[in-house]
């Protein structure tokens, strides 16, 4: 297992040399690397270009699914909310991580901390307002009409 740990901050420590954020992520199955992908924010305007997510996007394309059950994630820090959103969505149980949230905030790099902590507050103390404008009855029109 530290062997996919030590790649994950390998790739890392290879993307900050070369100009990107010092992030890399390995996604394995049954023993083996079934993706890797390192944060891509340097190379073009996708702000969910994180490693995890570029991973998660390569091995859900290769096999055309979205269910990453029995995959499981190492990375190079702790998981930002979307990459671990991304987890919950397809199916990841398990994450091993290196460096923390904090330890990142403490770098400078302290998005992950800021929305960690902000979703932790009531919906209406959260920095991103969320207001909802249509009537229940219209969302539940939408889901019907989906489920037909």
């Amino acid at each position: 297992m530290s062997f996919f740990l030590e790649r994950a901050v390998e790739l890392a420590l290879r993307n900050a040399e070369e100009g990107g954020r010092p992030f890399g992520a390995v996604l394995v199955k049954n023993g083996r690397i079934a993706a890797e992908g390192v944060n891509e924010l340097h190379r073009g305007y996708d702000v969910s270009a994180h490693a995890e997510m570029e991973a998660i996007r390569s091995v859900q394309q290769e096999h055309k699914t979205y269910d990453l059950s029995g995959y499981t994630m190492y990375a190079s820090g702790e998981p930002c909310p979307m990459c671990l959103s991304a987890m919950y969505f397809t199916g990841i149980e398990t994450v091993y991580y290196a460096g923390t949230v904090e330890e990142a905030a403490a770098a400078g790099l302290d998005l992950s901390k800021i929305i960690y902590d902000d979703l932790q507050k009531p919906k209406q103390a959260r920095k991103v307002s969320m207001i909802q404008m249509l009537k229940k009855e219209s969302q539940e029109d939408l889901i019907q009409r989906w489920n037909r």
